[in-house]
């Protein structure tokens, strides 16, 4: 394998699968300053494709694990005027949008929860800054991952050091089905086909709520409305859409559920990375749709600090399916990164919901909050049963997986 030829490939999937780039477009870029190595040859991609301008912000974590130590709260959490202008200037010129995220797992190890979660909360509120436009523009976007050499080593410490980065790459080249031979574009259209097909079967049923069970503890309902669709179907909605994958890789279906039917009890299955800092071994009881308690040994300060962002925060905005026995999964490793990690597992998100619009029947409410944050909850014996409109129960997941 040519590993430059194959990084480009990759860029190039970015740009034109992932964001569809279009023809007099300014692209706009948050990558890792790890990543610097990459951003040009993505760069370039988007400028092959037609963009007017490339415009690349580095996220330096490092940096502001330094400003955390000696600075306020307050002042970490601040976005100051020129972080809104250098991003809004360009969205209000019709930018799309990339985040090519980096991790570094140990980053934040020795650094207090308060101040993790005010590096955390300045990260996500620069970060709503280009959400807004998404909901508001309808202008593409995308979350996607750079291998870093600190990434490499923690979750590939099992091989020799010299072959991990190297093998970092052919791994997430893999889970994004990216290879010498293919073609990307038509690999993912067909894999989207597939998708959209499992929402339309999930959605034929008309559940009205969704009952999770696992060993771990979990035993937790959740509420949909009539809008709650599983299968999205953009140009029915938003006129001006330019079809684009928001995620790379991705493996989920998933629908924005009722804000105030959540109940019970539900664990986490895999790490929550927050501010660099990774929390495992959590859980959240529910009631009336809002968590009401946090379970957890460590993390569980930023984790109340989290659910407490706003007085939505501690609400449900998302529910997603993924089989237990995906790609990512069966790939063995855990990444400590949402993005791949939540395609390994069926996940949930506290805060803003994924519709743009309230559901038609004003007695039920999807969420609005300032955070998405996703949670991995799928387990190898995972049971979901949906309740139909008319009271029938069906299986949703047998062992972790579709049985529908």
């Amino acid at each position: 394998m040519n590993m430059k030829e194959m990084q480009r490939k990759y860029a190039y999937t970015l740009a034109r699968v992932g964001l569809n780039v279009q023809k007099g477009q300014p692209v706009l870029v948050e990558a890792c300053v790890e990543g610097a190595y990459f951003t040009p040859v993505f760069a370039e991609e988007c400028y092959k494709l037609g963009a007017s301008n490339v415009i690349v912000h580095y996220l330096d974590e490092a940096n502001l694990k330094v400003a955390a130590k000696y600075r306020s709260d307050e002042d970490v959490r601040k976005v100051e005027d020129w972080e809104v202008l250098q991003n809004q200037k360009y969205l209000d010129e019709g930018a799309c949008f990339v985040r090519l995220e980096g991790v570094n797992p140990a980053l934040m190890a020795d650094v207090p929860e308060a101040q993790a979660n005010a590096v955390f909360a300045h990260i996500d509120a620069v970060r709503n800054i280009m959400r807004k436009a998404s909901r508001e523009k309808h202008c593409q976007w995308l979350i996607a991952m750079i291998p870093t050499k600190e990434w490499a080593d923690t979750i590939m410490s099992d091989i020799p050091e010299e072959e991990r980065f190297d093998e970092l790459w052919k791994l997430l080249l893999k889970l994004c089905y990216i290879d010498e031979e293919n073609d990307v574009v038509k690999t993912w259209e067909e894999k989207n086909q597939r998708k959209q097909a499992k929402g339309e079967v999930i959605d034929s049923y008309h559940f009205t709520k969704l009952h999770y069970m696992a060993s771990n503890g979990t035993d937790l309902t959740v509420e949909l409305t009539p809008d709650s669709k599983f299968c999205f179907k953009p140009k029915d909605v938003m006129p001006n859409y330019i079809p684009h994958n928001a995620n790379i890789p991705t493996e989920e279906i998933c629908t924005t559920p009722e804000k105030f039917g959540t109940e019970g009890v539900v664990y986490a299955s895999r790490p929550l990375v927050l501010g660099g800092k990774s929390i495992e071994n959590f859980g959240f009881r529910f009631e009336k749709g809002k968590v009401v308690e946090v379970i957890a040994k460590e993390g569980k300060e930023m984790l109340e600090a989290l659910v407490q962002m706003d007085e939505n925060a501690g609400y449900l905005g998302e529910c997603a399916l993924v089989e237990y026995h995906s790609p990512i999964s069966m790939s063995g490793r855990v990444y400590y990164t949402t993005l791949i990690d939540e395609n390994a597992s069926c996940h949930l998100a506290l805060g803003r919901g994924l519709s743009r619009k309230q559901p038609a029947d004003p007695k039920y409410t999807f969420n609005d909050s300032v955070i998405h944050i996703d949670f991995m909850i799928g387990t190898a014996d995972m049971h979901i049963t949906g309740t139909t409109e008319d009271g029938k129960e069906v299986v949703i997941f047998d062992k972790g997986d579709f049985a529908i």
